[in-house]
């Protein structure tokens, strides 16, 4: 439980928005991760900057921890309160602040959804492009350094979060980066705070990259059949300079669960699905070069989705994949596995995970970003049974380390969180160390999600 103190000055500063019920405890301590769940103490649910601040002074007077919650879902147990302490449910600050047409970018608070931002921008000719599949909050994906569908072309959230303002863990506020395209002066503040998972500090505004809604777009699947094939012809691609917007990838297995979910009609083969972004006569013209690239590599039925309806549908079923295939085993749970590779590795890597679930006792078809080499297993165990546990467990581990021996990381997306804590050493080397300083120079108290990302103090 939160100190009486802490708790009488939080609710004279949030009243009705500061919780201690189970329910709203129970719900912020849970997730989409294969770790039991742990509740946090209390939620907040702040609505400014002047806020947060405000509470992480009064946390930090009383050695609290904070963590702060997005959407929630947590692949890697990255909200969870393993200390306890106060779950910050950034869902209020959900506003856009302002869209800067001219220049193409847009601060907002970190609570609104990537949907919710697009639907905003839909009268502008502008868009975010970074495309995660889910709903999830900017600020989660910016503390995550989340990417998706589109990275191939457009970059990961790295690659379009322009600045920041982040509270510290005395409560002061901080702005990094600036609305310019480019900068020299000084250490590269945004990118530290990107991808550190509320570790360092409560992201409270975000400034971004828009981009302009392409004039025209195109969608294609198609089948192959092997994944060499397939993953030689999304290299080729690439090399010939195919400005792709997607390029995903399904197994066969994931095709029959897609088929069984959404009422697709996918021969049981692994596919690509691709998409094209540009002026008419550009779409058309990748279109065919990648058409004729498929062909040379044993491509079959390239299927064309020129209507929004069409390619609405085809991208919908690849987003709900994962219910897809959750669905396809009644009351199983998954363990979703996260690795990206050099491209010219992935053929290997699959193939090779490919074999070691197929001798293992569960099954767990692949998907993923093709187009810049990561790609998901999703391990289905049942929860009862303790052998399909370790087996799915011992799955990841050999994903891990083949993903570092191929020179590959392993997480291209998810983050770190507790679950690949045991990797990053490997991965890091004295660079984890050197996180680990990082963070205890800027949170030298440890107050900011705990047990996450860095090594314990």
């Amino acid at each position: 439980m939160l100190p009486v103190d802490l708790t009488a000055a939080l609710s004279a500063l949030l009243g009705p928005r500061l919780s201690v019920s189970r329910a709203d405890r129970d719900q912020h301590g849970a997730s989409e991760s294969h770790f039991a769940p742990t509740p946090p103490d209390a939620v907040a649910w702040p609505e400014t900057t002047e806020e947060v601040a405000a509470i992480v002074r009064l946390c930090a007077a009383h050695a609290c921890p904070v963590i702060a919650f997005g959407a929630g879902t947590s692949l890697e147990g990255h909200t969870s309160a393993v200390r306890g302490g106060l779950t910050l449910d950034m869902g209020r600050m959900n506003a856009v602040i302002e869209v800067n047409d001219q220049d193409m970018d847009a601060r907002v608070q970190p609570g609104i959804t990537r949907e919710a931002l697009n639907f905003h921008l839909r009268d502008s000719g502008l868009f975010f492009p970074v495309d995660p599949g889910a709903n999830a909050t900017l600020g989660g994906m910016a503390a995550t350094r989340a990417s998706g569908t589109t990275a191939v072309r457009y970059g990961t959230m790295r690659d379009n979060v322009l600045g920041l303002s982040v509270v510290l863990a005395d409560g002061r506020v901080i702005r990094t980066g600036s609305r310019a395209r480019k900068s020299s002066a000084g250490y590269d503040m945004t990118g530290l705070f990107v991808g550190s998972e509320g570790t360092l500090g409560i992201i409270t505004e975000l400034t971004l990259k828009l981009r302009g809604q392409p004039q025209a777009i195109s969608s294609a699947v198609c089948a192959f059949d092997s994944i060499s094939g397939a993953v030689d012809a999304v290299i080729e691609t690439i090399q010939m300079g195919v400005p792709m917007a997607r390029i995903e990838f399904v197994d066969a297995a994931t095709a029959l669960a897609v088929n069984a979910y959404s009422g697709a009609d996918f021969p049981p083969l692994p596919h690509l699905l691709l998409e094209f972004h540009g002026t008419e006569a550009g779409v058309v013209e990748q279109a065919e070069q990648v058409a004729a690239i498929v062909a040379d590599h044993g491509g079959q039925d390239f299927r064309w989705a020129t209507k929004t309806e069409d390619r609405n549908r085809l991208w919908d079923m690849r987003h709900k994949a994962y219910w897809a295939i959750l669905a396809s085993r009644a009351g199983c749970r998954a363990i979703v596995t996260d690795v990206c590779v050099p491209i010219s590795k992935l053929a290997q890597a699959v193939s090779e995970t490919q074999v070691d679930i197929a001798a293992s006792p569960i099954s767990g078809p692949i998907l993923g970003h093709v187009g810049d080499g990561n790609f998901h297993a999703i391990l289905l165990i049942d929860p009862a049974r303790t052998e399909e546990a370790a087996a799915a467990a011992e799955l990841a581990h050999r994903m891990a380390q083949r993903a570092l021996a191929l020179g590959g990381t392993v997480t291209g997306e998810h983050g770190v969180g507790m679950g690949k804590l045991p990797y990053m050493q490997a991965e890091h080397g004295d660079a984890w160390a050197l996180m680990g300083a990082i963070k205890r120079a800027i949170d030298p108290d440890d107050l900011f999600n705990p047990g996450k990302v860095v090594p314990a103090t």
